[in-house]
């Protein structure tokens, strides 16, 4: 059986990303989401989600040491340690439980000085970790590198054709980042949000999965899935 977890980050990060990601999962194939909870609208963010029942959201830690220096510039792992405590708390008293899985902002924990906090973090509160899992992840969706923009990565018909060539046996978690664009929000991904955001809503990809009996499921499903199957 094929199952897959389509997760978006970001979530909190403005309000135009907060919509997306609930119009995603109302409308579209979203199933999972990761808060960032320090972020300006994370208190909103925690409340969309509960009156998301299905939406299984996790914590997505970023890492910064005073300011906007990355942590992982140097290595310093007393930080990382005490902001992964910190967040975890941070995420309980927003949402009110613990967080189905654990990622990070631009994937910092595949930093080799700073992954083996994360995983012992992981074991600690059993948590699934991005790509230290048995949920195998695809990265690919993504409409953006070299600097350049490439919007036909991240449509219906690119979707379907890197989901039929790549998905496994087993559990799949595609990665997104949806979103309406905020004037007022600045990033370099911005105009692909939306574009990601469309795609996902798109009833092509829902015929497509479908027609390859692909099974929708989100993070607190696969670990109930896993747990049945370890028995």
């Amino acid at each position: 059986m094929k199952y897959l977890i389509v997760n978006a980050d970001d979530f909190g990060a403005s309000r135009g990303i907060n919509r997306g990601i609930i119009d995603a999962q109302r409308h579209g194939i979203l199933t999972s989401t990761s808060l960032l909870v320090d972020a300006p609208l994370s208190e909103e963010a925690a409340k969309l989600s509960r009156v998301a029942p299905d939406l299984s959201v996790g914590l997505h830690v970023r890492l910064t040491n005073g300011g906007s220096k990355s942590v992982a510039a140097q290595g310093d792992g007393d930080h990382c340690r005490a902001e992964l405590r910190r967040q975890f708390s941070r995420f309980e008293e927003l949402i009110g439980q613990p967080p189905t899985h654990l990622d990070s902002h631009h994937n910092i924990h595949r930093d080799l000085r700073l992954l083996p906090h994360f995983l012992h973090f992981a074991r600690e509160h059993a948590l699934s970790l991005r790509e230290h899992s048995p949920i195998r992840c695809f990265t690919k969706f993504y409409g953006q590198w070299g600097g350049e923009s490439h919007p036909e990565q991240i449509s219906p018909a690119s979707l379907a054709r890197m989901l039929e060539a790549e998905l496994e046996k087993g559990v799949t978690e595609l990665s997104c980042h949806p979103g309406y664009v905020d004037p007022d929000f600045s990033s370099s991904y911005a105009a692909e949000r939306r574009i990601e955001l469309q795609t996902l809503c798109d009833p092509l990809i829902r015929q497509f999965l479908a027609g390859q009996s692909i099974q929708l499921i989100n993070h607190r499903e696969a670990a109930s899935l896993f747990a049945t199957s370890a028995t």
